[in-house]
């Protein structure tokens, strides 16, 4: 398949771009200097373009007249205008399934070390604070009620497991699923209300942008915690901000921020906020099936075979 051109538009996974490199004549836009540029000059060869942190924008789709297919190195489509793909024509697949237990494991760990304070405990120890005292008491997460936004694939399995704690569970999503036994609320406000760990893991989509403001944290209250493992933009920052340094908020875990890699300064000195740099899906097994789906479904369009994760 070396004669289909396939446009790679981050450093995504060295294992996709090497297996890429095997099967197509890959181009490395984060390489470029002129990306623009980059994207015009070879805008007649390129007929698939692999998304991830940087994705298939409006402009970006207008530069590629070529363009049959979009891969998602994600399974969130927040990088992908959909809109215009489906305007044009173009297909569009994503990675679902293969990296729904890894995040909902992260989930759990962080309401895990938010609640425990486990970083903060072990820089007590290396910092040999442990030979003057005990360390302080923490928060018990076992029977605490957790409220999921979002009850999609990675949202069930995050339930399971708190389920695994004994902790009551309760939801909000786009329409209540007859088939769960968990409370159902039909706002993220009611929800958050009625909960002691506010678990974020919904679609980003416009109705979902900044859909934890500031009333919704204050419903969390200073004895809650909120866990973030969809996107950034789900959390009006500034205002989570002011909550955890005003103790207005008890605590946050979150692995996703609003405009990535940046993190408000102010969160750095906070012993109640556990931040990780968008890791979810970040084990060597999940990134692997990642990228493999990520080929399959290269080449099962190339081929013209059925895609095996179609989203348009």
């Amino acid at each position: 398949m070396e004669s289909f051109s396939v446009v790679m538009m981050g450093p995504f996974s060295s294992y996709l771009e090497e297996e890429l490199d095997k099967r197509f004549k890959l181009f490395r836009y984060w390489k470029s200097p002129n990306k623009e540029e980059f994207l015009k000059e070879n805008s007649n060869s390129i007929t698939a373009l692999i998304a991830g942190g940087v994705g298939a924008d409006s402009e970006t789709i207008d530069l590629l007249p070529k363009l049959e297919i979009v891969s998602s190195f994600s399974v969130g489509l927040d990088k992908v205008d959909l809109n215009k793909c489906k305007e044009k024509g173009i297909r569009v697949t994503n990675t679902p399934d293969v990296l729904t237990e890894d995040v909902a494991d992260l989930a759990i760990g962080l309401i895990l070390t938010t609640l425990r304070k486990i970083c903060e405990s072990d820089r007590y120890v290396r910092n040999g604070l442990w030979t003057k005292g005990s360390y302080k008491l923490t928060t018990k997460f076992s029977g605490k009620s957790v409220g999921i936004l979002g009850m999609g694939r990675i949202g069930s399995a995050v339930a399971k497991r708190a389920e695994a704690f004994g902790c009551p569970i309760s939801y909000c999503a786009t329409s209540e699923k007859p088939d769960l036994n968990y409370r159902y609320y039909p706002s993220v406000l009611e929800l958050a209300k009625n909960c002691q760990i506010l678990v974020v893991v919904c679609p980003l989509t416009e109705e979902t942008y900044h859909i934890v403001n500031r009333e919704v944290i204050e419903a969390v209250g200073p004895k809650g915690i909120i866990v973030n493992i969809g996107r950034g933009p789900h959390i009006d920052e500034p205002e989570l901000v002011s909550a955890l340094v005003e103790g207005r908020l008890g605590g946050a875990g979150l692995d996703v921020f609003e405009n990535e890699p940046q993190v408000p300064e102010q969160l750095f000195g906070l012993d109640n906020v556990v931040l990780l740099p968008h890791v979810g899906s970040g084990t060597l097994e999940t990134r692997k099936d990642m990228a493999d789906l990520v080929i399959g479904n290269l080449e099962a369009h190339f081929l013209k075979k059925p895609l095996l994760s179609p989203v348009v």
